[in-house]
């Protein structure tokens, strides 16, 4: 279920920035009205969880719960089929998506779609900020700096990219597991530090209704 955000959805990376100073629920909210038109209302049956979905869920909204898992690019037919949609409606969404962001649209034969992963970066910035303070922000960064300087020590190396299996030539199985796993810790403290000091800036800069230091 998509969260209300306040102010102008903007790009991350190389999104383009949508020029709509309205929420981004509010959008699917009114393009799922389009759908529901067409789409059937039940009230409380004793149908299956996915069922259910497929009830409560316009073709819009299914579409876009479909998508913003989708990490690979992937056809309409499978999107469609994933969605519990028509392939007309699939695409009338996916193009509805494309242009706020949501998702991404690879130009072929047939064309792909996946979801946009600086939409879903965004949306972290945006829910952090609104409801963790500078200050707690601050802190959490500060100890994440911390676990990215201890791995420092323990490779080596300044980067988790710097290290290759050259680095541990006579090392067990079981060894290199631990240090491979390590590595993708280490890759993932590096990007909650990124993403939380923009939180960060993002949070001094919100209107006095949120969360303050």
């Amino acid at each position: 279920m998509v969260r209300s955000e306040s102010g102008v959805v903007r790009a991350i990376g190389s999104a383009v920035v949508v020029g709509i100073e309205d929420t981004v629920e509010t959008h699917i909210r009114a393009v799922a009205n389009i759908y529901a038109l067409s789409d059937s209302s039940t009230g409380m049956t004793d149908a299956t969880p996915d069922e259910q979905w497929r009830e409560d869920r316009t073709t819009f909204q299914r579409v876009y719960d479909s998508i913003v898992g989708m990490q690979s690019f992937r056809t309409v037919q499978d999107i469609a089929a994933r969605a519990s949609c028509s392939e007309t409606g699939a695409r009338e969404a996916l193009e509805q998506l494309v242009e706020m962001g949501i998702a991404q649209r690879r130009d072929g034969r047939p064309a792909q779609y996946r979801r946009n992963d600086a939409y879903l970066t965004w949306k972290r910035i945006e829910s952090l900020a609104r409801e963790q303070s500078p200050t707690a922000l601050r802190s959490r960064v500060d100890s994440l700096i911390e676990e990215d300087e201890a791995f420092q020590a323990r490779y080596g190396v300044p980067d988790p990219d710097a290290v290759t299996d050259e680095d541990f030539p006579t090392a067990s199985h079981e060894t290199l597991h631990e240090h491979w796993e390590g590595l993708s810790e280490w890759r993932t403290v590096r990007r909650d530090i990124r993403v939380l000091r923009r939180a960060v800036q993002r949070a001094e800069t919100r209107p006095e209704d949120g969360a303050q230091a």
